[in-house]
C-alpha cells in the first residue's frame, strides 16, 4: 500500500530563484523513482489560479490587508482540497513554491498583519497539515530586488519598497529560527549552481531519513 507522500514547500522573497530550484529539485526526485507534484501559491488549481490573478493585478483602488489575507486563504482552500492532500494521500511528493510561510511573512511581516490572525486562518484552512520540511531560500533584500527587476514587468507585490521586502525576510528568518528541525535556509546570494547543490544536499537528507 502507498504511504502519504511528502510535502515540501519552498520559500523566499522576491528573485531567490524558488522557481528554478523547485524545477530543478523535482528532477533529482523523479530520477530517484518518486511521483512528485509541483505547484504554486498562490495558485495551483484553475480557481485559485484566478484568485492569484486578483491579487497580484497592479491596481490603483487600495488593497485592503484583510481583503488581501482572506483571498490568499481562499486561494489555499481550493489548492489544498482540490490538489495538495489528493496528492499526498496517493503516496505523490509535493513540491510547492511558497505555502503559508509566505502569508505569515507578507502579510504578517510586510503588511503588519496580526501573526495571531494569520494562525487562526490557518488552522481554519489547513486543519493539521503543515508542510514536512521547508527550504528557505535567502538572499539580501537587494539582491533579490536585483533580479526581480530584471524579469520584467512588477506585479503588485514586486513593487513594494525595499523596507516591505526587509520585513519580509526577517519574519522568514524567525520562522526558520524558532523551528530548525524543519526548516532550512540556503544560501541564495550564491551562484544557481551552488545552490543546486545544497538543495539537493538537503532532499538527499530527506529521502535518506524517509527510507524513499
Amino acid at each position: 500500500m502507498t504511504g502519504r507522500g511528502l510535502f515540501i514547500t519552498f520559500e523566499g522573497a522576491e528573485g531567490v530563484g524558488k522557481s528554478t530550484q523547485i524545477g530543478l529539485a523535482a528532477d533529482y526526485l523523479r530520477a530517484r523513482g518518486l511521483d512528485v507534484v509541483v505547484t504554486r501559491e498562490p495558485g495551483g488549481t484553475p480557481m485559485a489560479e484566478s484568485i492569484r490573478e486578483v491579487l497580484l493585478a497592479p491596481r490603483t483602488e487600495p488593497v485592503h490587508e484583510t481583503t488581501e489575507l482572506l483571498l490568499m486563504f481562499a486561494a489555499r482552500a481550493q489548492h489544498l482540497h482540490s490538489l495538495i492532500e489528493p496528492s499526498l494521500a496517493a503516496g505523490r511528493w509535493v513540491l510547492c513554491d511558497r505555502f503559508t510561510d509566505a502569508t505569515f511573512a507578507y502579510q504578517g511581516g510586510g503588511r503588519g498583519v496580526s501573526v495571531d490572525r494569520i494562525a487562526q486562518l490557518e488552522s481554519l484552512v489547513q486543519g493539521a497539515l503543515r508542510p514536512d520540511r521547508i527550504l528557505l531560500l535567502d538572499a539580501p533584500v537587494e539582491v533579490g530586488l536585483a533580479r526581480a527587476r530584471h524579469r520584467g514587468e512588477l506585479d503588485r507585490f514586486e513593487r513594494e519598497a525595499a523596507a516591505f521586502f526587509d520585513r519580509v525576510r526577517q519574519m522568514y528568518l524567525r520562522r526558520a529560527a524558532a523551528d530548525p528541525g524543519r526548516y532550512h535556509i540556503i544560501d541564495a546570494a550564491q551562484p544557481l549552481e551552488a545552490v543546486s547543490t545544497d538543495v539537493t544536499d538537503r532532499l538527499r537528507a530527506v529521502i535518506s531519513v524517509t527510507g524513499q
